[in-house]
């Protein structure tokens, strides 16, 4: 593969895998004037975040297995077209209900571009050489949801809801003229070769693989960390004292900085097991410091920078347990990577109510050592495994 053309699939990789982000962080600065623009309730226009995540899930369950059959080029280019269409869509939308289900396809059409940027990875890259393709993918798939918010507010202060809607659909437009520059990862000497139907049973052969799935469940629990941050931001910064909305989204953005640096941070291990090593250390000790600085009701300034740190271990996890996954299911590499996306959503949806079970400084701290030991146990598990 020659340089120029590298530099080129890692930027339209890296711009795939950022997808949810554009599609879900834009939408929170500009839900309320889509709450007056339609005349209905917070909590209807809120079900379009809802519609969004499902789409971005069923769509990687639906595509990935897909491109294992079809090649990756083909479900790619119609992904993009479903997203782009879908986006402009929006636009004219009629009704708040027209406008709650076009999300849902572009959530769907989004969810294309995330599993087979991590399928067509796999296909051109080994080993180490894989991990820093992983580093540089999740590098901007970690700047996306900095830039995203402050990007959608400034786009709704000029244009109205509207225009980030249109500049989502001229973004689509531009990486579906890309996606036909891309070189079909996937021959078809490679493919599955199996029926539709039976296309799909290659989940089973994925969920028996132990490796693969242990270094899921390593990634999804150490998730648990960072959806748990997002989820419960507020509420501690209102504990204390930190009241003001802008402030939970000035946090978040600060904090997606450390993310960011831990996924780029991750190709400097020579080996990915190295890297998983270290990081069930690091969080695991990190975890329990942050659960002692809230129950403790230490100072905000020393939570923070527990929970930087802890992010720079979640951001290097995010490289190297999505390198070890997919290393070893190459054969299904669409198949393992819808699984392994579809799982992370999962985790989102499952802890974002926890932390606010009861007290949230405290079902936030009990929910940041669960997260840490469960993945410490499973990253364990799969190291393991030969």
């Amino acid at each position: 593969m020659d340089k120029r053309y590298k530099r080129f699939l890692l930027a339209m990789l890296g711009t795939f895998a950022a997808f949810a982000p554009l599609i879900n962080n834009t939408l929170g600065p500009i839900l309320a004037s889509v709450t007056e623009s339609f005349h209905t309730s917070a909590a209807v226009a809120g079900l379009s975040l809802t519609t969004s995540m499902i789409g971005l899930a069923a769509g990687q369950l639906i595509i990935g297995p897909l491109s294992d059959k079809l090649g990756r080029r083909l479900p790619v280019i119609a992904s993009m077209a479903i997203f782009t269409l879908a986006s402009v869509a929006i636009v004219f939308s009629p009704s708040i209900t027209a406008f709650i289900v076009l999300r849902f396809f572009q959530g769907f059409g989004g969810a294309g571009g995330i599993v087979i940027s991590r399928s067509i990875a796999t296909d051109n890259f080994k080993a180490g050489d894989l991990m820093a393709a992983f580093a540089i993918i999740n590098v901007i798939n970690g700047i996306a949801p900095i830039v995203t918010p402050a990007a959608s507010g400034a786009l709704a202060s000029l244009g109205g809801w509207q225009a980030v809607f249109v500049t989502l659909g001229v973004i689509g437009l531009l990486m579906l003229v890309g996606s036909y520059r891309l070189r079909e990862s996937l021959p078809d000497g490679r493919r599955s070769g199996r029926s539709l139907a039976s296309t799909y049973l290659l989940y089973g052969t994925v969920v028996r693989n132990k490796k693969f799935i242990f270094y899921v469940l390593h990634q999804c629990t150490a998730e648990v960390i960072l959806f748990g941050n997002i989820a419960s931001v507020a509420a501690i910064a209102s504990h204390y004292g930190y009241s003001k909305p802008e402030t939970a989204g000035l946090i978040l953005s600060f904090n997606g900085i450390f993310t960011a640096l831990g996924a780029g941070f991750a190709a400097k291990f020579k080996q990915a097991t190295s890297g998983v090593k270290a990081c069930c250390v690091g969080i695991m000790t990190l975890t329990v410091a942050g659960a002692a600085v809230l129950y403790m009701g230490w100072s905000f300034w020393a939570y923070e920078a527990i929970v930087c740190a802890m992010l720079v271990f979640v951001g290097i996890t995010l490289t190297t347990s999505t390198t070890l996954a997919l290393e070893s299911e190459r054969k299904q590499a669409g198949t393992a990577s819808a699984l392994f996306g579809a799982m992370g959503f999962i985790a989102g949806a499952v802890v974002a109510p926890l932390v606010a079970l009861g007290n949230p400084v405290h079902s936030t701290a009990i929910a940041y050592v669960a997260g840490a030991a469960l993945s410490c146990c499973f990253g364990y598990f799969a190291l393991r495994l030969k």
